[in-house]
């Protein structure tokens, strides 16, 4: 969610880290391609094309690259790496503790993080709820 409001540069850096978090825990479920094509539909058709499907040599040299950004932008990578983080039932320790690389990097204080995590929580609520009233 709002990635577009990043640039050509930020996209391809955060597809990377998106990539990074979806394979953290093994071979992407059929729920993380999903989630995947809709972040890339964000994203766009031409960064798609554009990004080669290999991660930086490091991940640490594409967590690296925000350091400088501004807030916004950084709020945003970490909000949709929660997101990402959150699409399964299960907990993962390996997802955590990259999303704790990410607030110790970026940084995200305790309340920003509450917050953020508070709002992807409140958007799976409301398309839930959405969800049951269409009876799909």
């Amino acid at each position: 969610m709002f990635l577009s409001l990043l640039n050509r540069k930020e996209k391809l850096k955060f597809l990377d880290l998106a990539i990074y978090m979806i394979d953290i825990d093994g071979d992407p479920t059929d729920a993380e391609k999903r989630l995947l094509a809709k972040i890339q539909g964000e994203l766009g058709r031409d960064i798609v094309d554009e990004y080669t499907f290999s991660k930086s040599k490091t991940v640490e040299e594409s967590i690296e690259f925000f350091k400088d950004k501004s807030e916004a932008v950084k709020n945003i990578v970490y909000f949709n790496l929660v997101d990402i983080s959150m699409l399964e039932d299960l907990y993962n320790t390996s997802e955590h503790l990259f999303l704790e690389k990410i607030e110790k990097a970026f940084p995200i204080s305790a309340s920003k993080r509450k917050q953020l995590i508070g709002i992807v929580y409140e958007f799976r609520d409301l398309r839930e709820k959405a969800l049951r009233e269409i009876k799909y």
